[in-house]
């Protein structure tokens, strides 16, 4: 963890496994926004929050599997160590639960990050929500601070003020104005501050990997999102779907939750091998492939080339965090 200096990651650079690391990421990132945004707009699908409590569903039954036929550990000591605790014919499937205990702040953070999250999505267009979701930066920054007592060369944070700043120039002249929806996607890049402050901790403190914090994460927010749905009418409002037996409706959901264990997946990872501040920059680069698939597929902003020169600088400001990290600035 990183004191009072500047952050470690920054002072190594990147290496291969994160470089590796943060393309999956964004990979996964422009796909799950189409797949997410084509349930709620083009399906015109009612209930984001089913959409989040399917992907934890999902997530739960891939992770037992992979578990159970030892295709995966959920602590970041290799298989043949944790086999040979465990006896050759035992599959500990659990983590401590003390461990567990350690990770409930994780989980809340999760429940807000993805609730507000999916939320956020419906009352803006693509290309605007990518443009306001770019401002996250600065909330990372400070959770940063806050939680891990992390600082940023002036580098990095020369290039932050570039990515915030292209970031208001490219909404600047935005004539869908919604003061509600741009609410909500501020409120959600508050919440994703949180959430990934709180992965690099934890994936330092408790010894899980990945996969095992993603184990916790899904078995704590399951109950939790099924009575919240069942509470809000959305579990009743979701069977009742028009479009519930539709092929292309159902084809949209299971990929949306297959992205999704994938995304949440690469994540982690990525957070934990970079830094938080260095996922939320992957979501900055990554925009462009959703910003164009945004437009091509969903419409959104009439062509201005005040929104242009933001967007160009707002990848300009991350090209150069890419850089400082690649060369261990």
């Amino acid at each position: 963890m990183a004191g009072d200096g500047v952050d470690d990651m920054g002072a190594r650079g990147m290496g291969r496994r994160g470089i590796l690391a943060a393309l999956s990421y964004m990979a996964c990132a422009v796909l799950l926004v189409m797949f997410n945004k084509a349930a709620l707009s083009t399906y015109s699908f009612p209930c984001a929050n089913v959409i989040t409590l399917l992907q934890i569903i999902c997530s739960i039954c891939l992770l037992y599997t992979l578990r159970y036929w030892n295709w995966i550990t959920f602590e970041n000591e290799p298989l043949e160590i944790i086999l040979g605790k465990e006896g050759s014919t035992s599959k500990r499937l659990l983590v401590p639960m003390r461990t567990f205990k350690r990770t409930l702040p994780l989980s809340f953070s999760y429940l807000m990050y993805m609730v507000i999250g999916m939320a956020s999505l419906r009352g803006v267009s693509v290309p605007m929500y990518t443009t306001l979701r770019r401002t996250t930066v600065l909330f990372t920054m400070a959770m940063e601070y806050a939680i891990m007592g992390q600082r940023h060369s002036r580098e990095v944070i020369c290039s932050v003020g570039v990515i915030v700043f292209g970031a208001f120039l490219a909404g600047a002249r935005d004539f869908s104005f919604d003061t509600a929806g741009y609410s909500l996607v501020v409120i959600s890049n508050v919440t994703t501050a949180i959430y990934l402050a709180v992965i690099a901790r934890l994936g330092k403190v408790t010894g899980l990997n990945s996969f095992g914090l993603m184990w916790c994460n899904s078995l704590v927010c399951l109950p939790i999102l099924l009575v919240w749905t069942w509470l809000t009418g959305e579990l009743h409002s979701a069977t009742d779907f028009p479009a519930l037996y539709e092929h292309g409706f159902q084809a949209v959901l299971v990929l949306s939750c297959i992205l999704a264990f994938i995304f949440n997946y690469t994540i982690f990872l990525n957070t934990s091998l970079n830094s938080p501040l260095t996922q939320t920059m992957c979501g900055n680069i990554k925009d462009l492939g959703t910003i164009f698939l945004g437009w091509l597929l969903f419409g959104g902003l009439p062509f201005d080339w005040l929104n242009v020169l933001g967007q160009a600088l707002g990848f300009l400001g991350s090209g150069f965090y890419a850089y400082c990290k690649l060369h261990g600035k």
